[in-house]
């Protein structure tokens, strides 16, 4: 079989797997942030933290509450690293510097999941175990409830309530995420990763020295990073690690993992506001993105440009032999669409072009479908943005789902859409600009500015990934990337909630011959040239310096 027939075949394959989720998946997570029932464990969670989860929230309290819980977990997470030289369980490992632990603390409450650091070589299983994977739960959680509310904002009328951010964070914890990591830890565990508490041990010699890895509760962790759209990874190698993902089987059920949430997160959307053409409106966005991504990518690692290219069916440098180029690419778009940044290639390897598509995917605002829960508002953002353009040609007062969008709504919109461009380009300029800063890049040229541009991409994105020739490990870059991940994702979250608040104040406006249909594919069509446009037009000089330059050159 060839190795593009191959990857052809695990995209078939992937596509009908999410489509057999969808339906069951997005009605079930509908049922559960619309319920009124709470289980018996969750009482008990509501009664150790002192919540009502049956009080409404307007959204200033809401916006409270995630902001409070995220700051506690940032503090904590902190105070975990630095202490790890005296806790149990740390294998010998001393306590995290204090720029790299603010840094940690920061992507994995930002649900980033950045690493500037060896995990094999740095973290405990507390600091692991009780520590980042707690995050990538919660994380996780924080982003659907704040997707649910924007979500209500649109289904209700005449109040300002938008639920209740503590019923919201522990329904998505107990119900939906801890049940499926249970299970795809155990498929993990079946395909081969490992999933212990053991310390470090020798498994063999090596260049004449002694080889030696960790132990780790890494299955379940592995889930929930790609269940959670988190990112990182127990070993440095991430999702490249045959402790991590052993086969080319694990592979494929990883990346599904990555999208099932967001995808179908459009159908718990149509649900809830009535109106599941809706949802399957930005479904065909999400879709007709994320395949027209993944198609560019397979060409440009496919494409063969010589005699070795043609040998090993394409550029295979930096990509696992075991899952080819095919399969690299499809994890590739996956985790850059989405704000995983688990890899299971070496992203500063691909093509130049195709280091591009994977910036690219990040710039969009990773929509396509995005993280748990941010893919999803970040996308309704944007339908805003597009009816708002579909208003201006017509001359009429733009409406979407039964609400005017009027002057307040198009400003947190916009403000919304402008918050991360302006973090990652004052971020990278200010790199570039300073003496010190660039002595970090492996490479000079066009693909040394692409690394940078891609570290502040990906941190004020919340994807987490990396070009990984950036030596991230120092105090400018732990810092200020840092910033740039806590700002990237509570900043926009203000701006959500007070366009969910809004709009749940609106009555109804009722539907007329001259209102827009948001649920055709004419509206999906122009859904699709807005976000491009957009993003074409805040990023293109910036990506004309880096992976365009670099791939017109080769």
């Amino acid at each position: 079989m060839s190795p593009v027939l191959a990857g052809v075949l695990q995209l078939l394959a992937l596509m009908a797997a999410l489509a057999l989720a969808y339906r069951p998946l997005g009605d079930y997570m509908a049922r559960v942030y619309s319920s009124e029932k709470h289980y018996k464990p969750e009482k008990w969670i509501y009664k150790v933290i002192g919540a009502n989860p049956s009080a409404e929230m307007r959204w200033p309290a809401y916006l409270r509450a995630v902001l409070a819980f995220s700051a506690v977990s940032v503090l904590f997470l902190y105070l975990l690293q630095r202490l790890q030289g005296v806790l149990p369980g740390s294998l010998g490992f001393a306590a995290i510097d204090p720029d790299q632990a603010f840094n940690t603390a920061a992507s994995f409450v930002a649900n980033t999941n950045w690493q500037s650091y060896y995990g094999e070589q740095a973290m405990g299983h507390v600091v692991q175990t009780g520590g980042l994977a707690v995050q990538n739960f919660v994380s996780a959680a924080v982003g659907m409830a704040v997707a649910v509310a924007l979500v209500r904002g649109f289904a209700r009328s005449r109040t300002g309530e938008l639920g209740n951010f503590w019923s919201d964070l522990v329904r998505g914890t107990v119900r939906i995420l801890l049940p499926i990591s249970v299970i795809g830890a155990i498929v993990l565990v079946a395909c081969g990763a490992i999933q212990n508490f053991a310390g470090i041990h020798e498994v063999g010699q090596f260049l004449g020295g002694t080889q030696q890895w960790n132990g780790g509760a890494v299955a379940s962790q592995e889930v929930i990073k790609e269940l959670g759209t988190n990112g990182g990874g127990y070993f440095n190698a991430n999702s490249a690690h045959p402790f991590e993902n052993p086969t080319p089987f694990s592979n494929l059920f990883e990346i599904f993992l990555i999208l099932v949430i967001p995808f179908a997160l459009t159908r718990t959307f149509g649900r809830m506001v009535g109106n599941l053409r809706q949802g399957y409106a930005i479904l065909a966005t999400m879709g007709v993105i994320w395949v027209g991504f993944t198609a560019l990518m397979m060409w440009t690692e496919f494409a063969h440009h010589g005699p070795a290219f043609d040998v090993s069916g394409g550029a295979m440098e930096g990509k696992e032999t075991r899952f080819g180029v095919g399969a690299s690419a499809i994890f590739s778009v996956a985790t850059t669409l989405t704000s995983t940044g688990a890899v299971n290639s070496f992203h500063s390897s691909y093509t130049g072009l195709g280091g591009g598509i994977q910036l690219l995917g990040m710039q969009l605002g990773e929509i396509a479908p995005g993280g748990t829960g941010s893919g999803l508002y970040g996308m309704l953002i944007m339908a805003i943005i597009a009816v708002f353009i579909a208003g201006l040609m017509v001359g009429r007062t733009p409406e979407y789902l039964g609400k005017k969008i009027s002057t307040r709504e198009i400003k947190l919109a916009a403000c919304y859409i402008l918050i991360t461009p302006a973090l990652v380009l004052c971020f990278t300029a200010a790199a570039m600009a300073l003496p010190t800063p660039p002595n970090s890049m492996l490479n000079s040229g066009a693909h040394g500015f692409s690394e940078i541009l891609y570290a502040y991409t990906s941190g004020a994105n919340n994807n987490g990934s990396a070009f990984a020739g950036l030596n991230a490990d120092t105090q400018w870059f732990n810092s200020t990337i840092g910033i740039a991940m806590l700002l990237g994702r509570f900043l926009p979250m203000v701006f959500v909630l007070a366009l969910a608040g809004s709009l749940a104040e609106q009555k109804p406006v009722p539907e007329t011959a001259g209102t827009l249909r948001t649920d055709k594919p004419l509206y999906a069509g122009l859904l699709v040239g807005t976000i491009l446009i957009i993003t074409g037009l805040t990023y293109f000089p910036a990506l004309a310096l880096g992976p365009l330059a670099e791939g017109l050159a080769s």
